[in-house]
Order: C-alpha cells, then sequence, then structure tokens
C-alpha cells in the first residue's frame, strides 16, 4: 500500500476534502477524489524532504481536544475584550516564549495552533528557533501565558514529534 500511496493519511485526507467540498458522493466525484488522493502526494512527494513521524498519536488526540477547548475559552475572552471599554484593548502586546521544541513539523502545528486561537498571532521565530515572538490581544500576566505556551502546547507537541 504504501508503493501505491506516497502519503496514504494525506491520500485519505484529500479524499474525504474532496468529498466535502464537491458536497457529493456521486460515482464521478468518488474517481476524482480518488485520482487527486493518489496523484497529489505522488507529484509533490519531492517538495517534502522530511517526513514527520508522530510518535503518540493518543498524546495528539488529547492535544487536539485541548485546542479545540482553548479556541472557545479565547473566542469568548476576545469578544470579552472587543466589547469591553478602551480601557480593557490596553493591555495588548509583544512578548517572548522560550522553546525547547526544534522538530520543524512540531513547529509548524505549534504555529497553527498559536494563530488559530483568537487573540494570538506567532510574530516571529528567532534563526536558532529557541525563541518564538508572540503577539497577545490580552497581555495581563506574561508567565502565564509562557506557561501556557510551555505546558499546554509545547510539551505534547515533543511527545508527538521529537
Amino acid at each position: 500500500m504504501r508503493k501505491l500511496l506516497a502519503a496514504p493519511l494525506l491520500s485519505c485526507f484529500l479524499f474525504l476534502l474532496w468529498l466535502v467540498m464537491s458536497r457529493s458522493v456521486a460515482p464521478g466525484h468518488l474517481v476524482l477524489g480518488a485520482v487527486l488522493a493518489v496523484a497529489v502526494p505522488a507529484l509533490t512527494a519531492p517538495t517534502r524532504p522530511l517526513r514527520p513521524r508522530v510518535r503518540r498519536p493518543l498524546v495528539a488526540a488529547r492535544l487536539a481536544i485541548v485546542v479545540l477547548y482553548d479556541v472557545l475559552v479565547s473566542c469568548v475572552r476576545v469578544s470579552r475584550v472587543i466589547l469591553g471599554g478602551p480601557e480593557r484593548r490596553r493591555h495588548s502586546g509583544f512578548m517572548g516564549v522560550p522553546l525547547d521544541l526544534r522538530d520543524p513539523h512540531g513547529l509548524a502545528v505549534l504555529s497553527a495552533i498559536v494563530n488559530s486561537t483568537p487573540g494570538t498571532v506567532w510574530a516571529e521565530l528567532s534563526d536558532d528557533r529557541s525563541l518564538l515572538t508572540l503577539h497577545v490581544l490580552d497581555l495581563d500576566d506574561e508567565q502565564a501565558w509562557i506557561d501556557t505556551i510551555k505546558t499546554r502546547y509545547e510539551k505534547p507537541l515533543m511527545a508527538i514529534f521529537e
């Protein structure tokens, strides 16, 4: 199966994504989705020199639940800041988070987590990948943000990818 599919999980995801986007399970869409699911990973394989290795899928599932919860909570908090008075908006700013995570796939997932959480934006990663600069909308306690990033996201990502 590995020889037929360059990236089986990616192929499965692309096939399902095609069906969802086309909103149809007609035979033509099934065939076209299958062709795309096989062809796209095979044609793009040379552009992916590093293959991710997910070492702990249960930790990944637990991380997904944590991220979903954090996104929902953050939506409420950002709404309070936006709908609150001007004094609530004065606490935004940039901060640095020291990182131990070095795996490029883990860093990419961390970037996706940070940028999908309302109120936070990944601003910069140092050249040696040891310091992440974030912009936070509600930056009252910088250490609390550092602890959150390191314990809720970085630690599980290190278990998954390193």
